[in-house]
């Protein structure tokens, strides 16, 4: 197997195999803007902070949202017996899921902290300073921009500095909108998610690296989340009992916290993709326009900013905007037949180390499968089934939030997201078949 590996990672790369990465990447650059718009929208129900519920209830109640997301739509796509199956090709990747699920809870938390104190459309480009950590991991560990032109890596770097400039202005905006004090403590909080969700790429890249699909690894991702999120909710509320009052306190509200918690998981799951075909520091830059999709509900639907000094919406929405140019100097920097052999080297490695059938790494990484696919089963209908019926049970004691919502643009921000979503589902389907 050893033998295997130095194969894999010697063989140079074809030119079928060039033309292969080209479609692929074009996926993973559609799948990068698709879970930028999901991402966005999936913060809005964090503005249930303002109606008087806690940042670590509001945490909580999205990671619900996201445990039965993230195991439901794995049965539904592939089937629990193909998650399975990919375990047993890789049961390491199980330990590095649940550590970067653990990250993630924390990092959300913050948000919600960020949130409250500076407001959707602040807090979304201060916490996407995440694309500089991920740039930086995908040098150091896993041989990204490595190989590649100069040209190209001026680009992501470049870019990298329009997104960091871009981020500074928009924190100083904050504090023409909050108390001194509440700018200081949000800018902090959005700031260190940020680096915490920068960080939590590593365990992303090596699991698709290695070759399992993101629908498999996103399946015990959620385990880190939900023994994170509940530890912090057990600390926040002093008890079992005292976390189930509240949540019945608010249980009104629960369905909009659980859709949120799903909607991220659609967005995550496209990010997981164009991590895996385009490598995390293109990947990560690429879902970060999810701060436009954020300033727009923040401004459109939410109406923050409302009533401020022209200056500060020079600010936020130039400092935006200029974030958005700097992810697209990062994504026109695509990967060439340079840096995809060095890509083949970190794979091979990975599978060195691991004890990994080089085929199925081989297979994986091109978007293909290494055999025949596993049959269903009835528990992919009874997971996806119980998943159904606990978020319609909540939507039917759903209340409306009691916030000032401007549905009409809620509603086109909603078409413009489905809309993405269609097209990104159709175009990974046909050339990779979700693996």
């Amino acid at each position: 197997m050893a033998l295997a590996a130095v194969s894999l990672a010697s063989a140079p790369v074809s030119s079928a195999d060039s033309e292969r990465f080209r479609r692929l990447q074009a996926v993973g650059v559609m799948c990068g803007f698709t879970a930028g718009a999901w991402l966005g929208a999936a913060e809005a129900p964090t503005k249930l902070v303002g109606a008087g519920i806690s940042p670590v209830l509001i945490s909580f109640g999205m990671v619900l949202g996201v445990f039965l997301a993230r195991w439901s739509l794995p049965a539904l796509v592939h089937g629990t017996r193909y998650v399975r199956a990919d375990v047993a090709q890789a049961p390491h990747l199980v330990v590095w899921a649940v550590l970067g699920g653990c990250l993630w809870a924390v990092a959300n938390t913050l948000t919600v902290y960020a949130i409250r104190d500076v407001g959707l459309s602040i807090a979304f480009p201060l916490w996407n300073t995440n694309s500089v950590l991920g740039i930086a991991w995908g040098v150091l560990f896993f041989n990204e921009l490595r190989g590649t032109k100069a040209k190209r890596s001026a680009s992501v770097v470049g870019g990298a500095f329009v997104m960091l400039a871009a981020a500074s202005l928009v924190a100083a905006a904050s504090a023409a909108q909050t108390t001194p004090a509440h700018a200081v403590r949000g800018v902090i909080a959005a700031l260190t998610a940020g680096a915490l969700w920068g960080t939590m790429y590593i365990p992303y890249r090596k699991a698709y690296l290695t070759g399992m699909s993101p629908l498999s690894f996103l399946t015990f991702f959620t385990v880190g989340e939900l023994a994170t999120m509940g530890t912090l909710a057990l600390a926040d509320t002093g008890s079992a009992g005292a976390l189930w009052q509240e949540l019945m306190r608010i249980r009104g509200s629960l369905f909009w916290l659980l859709a949120g918690g799903f909607v991220w998981v659609v967005g995550d799951l496209f990010q997981q993709y164009a991590a895996k075909y385009v490598g995390i520091s293109r990947g990560i830059p690429l879902s970060n326009t999810n701060q436009l999709w954020g300033l727009l509900w923040g401004v459109l639907v939410f109406g923050e900013l409302r009533a401020q000094p022209a200056g500060v919406y020079v600010a936020v929405v130039g400092g935006s905007l200029a974030m958005v140019l700097g992810a697209m100097g990062i994504a026109w920097a695509t990967a060439d037949g340079g840096e995809h052999q060095r890509w083949r080297d970190a794979a091979a490695r990975e599978a060195r180390r691991y004890g990994v059938d080089p085929e199925y790494t081989r297979a994986r990484g091109m978007g293909g499968e290494p055999g025949a696919r596993p049959p269903r089963s009835v528990v992919d209908f009874v997971v996806v089934a119980g998943a159904t019926a606990a978020f319609v049970a909540l939507a039917s004691i759903a209340t409306p939030p009691q916030l000032p919502i401007r549905w009409p643009w809620a509603a086109a921000l909603a078409v413009a997201m489905l809309l993405l979503l269609g097209v990104s589902s159709v175009t990974l389907w046909r050339t990779t078949r979700f693996a």
